[in-house]
């Protein structure tokens, strides 16, 4: 019997969950409390023999053959699950790429004919671990930071904020004060960093002290806009009816993995109180308390959890793109909301 067929008697058909993130994909089975495996989102480009990130592409086709080789090394290798006629729930972010959501949804239902597909937004999804429809999710990623607000389970979309500032601007940040700062000793001399190429690798571990803490100052200093991730949540309430701001500021969620910086929640929630003793927000907000929900699980897979959670409900079906359906239309609907109601 081949491998594959195998594979598709090792289990139940138990409901995948993907959650494909810039830098690392989270996936395992529903009901789980946790992801089998995070691996990088990174695959070999056949043509080059170069290691790239999935989303790294210049054309539909390339992208199409990214996510072929990455699934494909996914669920035979890492889940060790065969993704035909299996259901999928897939975490996507609420700002994702028609193009992408398009070319993924061709690759699994025409390449790995799985059986049908919930594309969920991750902002939405998270909210779902913590029995809440009402909230302002912030999401630090490692391209951008998104900010939704969430009420009765229905994203305010004239209110979402997003700034390409991350855990990528961290990197940088930490990358420029490297050159400008540290020294190498090379034949007994001290030369400075700059002067030695491509010396500043992602494999490269060093004590660099306090650069270390100025390089995560990139995410509340305000840009030319003054914009910054804390100047972010407090636009996205200002931008909601005056009825809903309340509930909001009480019920931040934050998920993602730059939020995971040490003392980072401390720094915001110190950065928002004197946010609004500015003129800017005092007059328009009268805000007085922040809080802040405890995530049942590390922020990275937050998005995933709820996708796990999703996955487990009878209601799933009724929420989730059959293959027939997608073999008909050509295309996929947007979605609008978790509730149970359909829209």
């Amino acid at each position: 019997m081949p491998l594959f067929e195998a594979l598709s008697y090792s289990s139940d058909k138990n409901v995948v969950i993907l959650d494909i993130g810039a830098v690392y994909t989270k996936c395992g089975l529903a009901g789980e409390i946790g992801p089998r495996c995070i691996i990088p989102s990174e695959v070999k480009n056949e043509k080059t023999e170069k290691i790239v990130k999935i989303w790294e592409f210049s054309s539909t086709e390339e992208l199409y053959e990214n996510l072929k080789n990455f699934l494909f090394h996914l669920f035979f290798r890492s889940l060790l699950v065969n993704a035909k006629d299996r259901r999928l729930v897939v975490c996507e972010s609420i700002l994702c790429p028609s193009q992408v959501r398009e070319t993924l949804a061709k690759v699994l239902f025409i390449h790995f004919e799985v059986s049908s597909v919930m594309f969920g937004a991750g902002h939405l999804l998270s909210m779902l671990t913590l029995g809440t429809n009402t909230g302002l999710v912030i999401d630090l990623g490692y391209s951008e930071t998104v900010v939704v607000p969430v009420y009765e389970g229905i994203p305010v979309i004239k209110a979402l904020q997003a700034i390409p500032v991350a855990g990528k601007a961290v990197h940088r940040k930490i990358e420029d004060l490297l050159k400008e700062t540290a020294k190498i000793t090379e034949d007994g001399q001290d030369k400075p960093i700059s002067e030695v190429p491509d010396c500043l690798t992602e494999e490269l571990l060093e004590d660099i002290k306090e650069i270390r803490e100025h390089s995560c100052e990139v995410l509340f200093e305000q840009d030319n806009e003054e914009v910054s991730v804390s100047t972010l949540i407090l636009d996205a309430i200002v931008q909601c009816p005056i009825d809903m701001r309340k509930a909001l500021s009480e019920n931040i969620v934050i998920i993602g993995g730059t939020s995971m910086l040490a003392g980072f929640h401390h720094r915001l929630r110190a950065e928002l109180y004197d946010l609004l003793k500015k003129p800017k927000y005092k007059d328009s907000l009268a805000i007085k308390e922040f809080r802040f929900h405890q995530m049942p699980a590390k922020q990275n897979y937050a998005a995933w959890l709820g996708g796990a959670m999703m996955g487990a409900l009878e209601t799933l079906p009724s929420k989730s793109v059959t293959r027939d359906l997608y073999i008909i239309n050509g295309h996929l609907t947007d979605w609008c909301s978790i509730s149970q109601e359909k829209q």
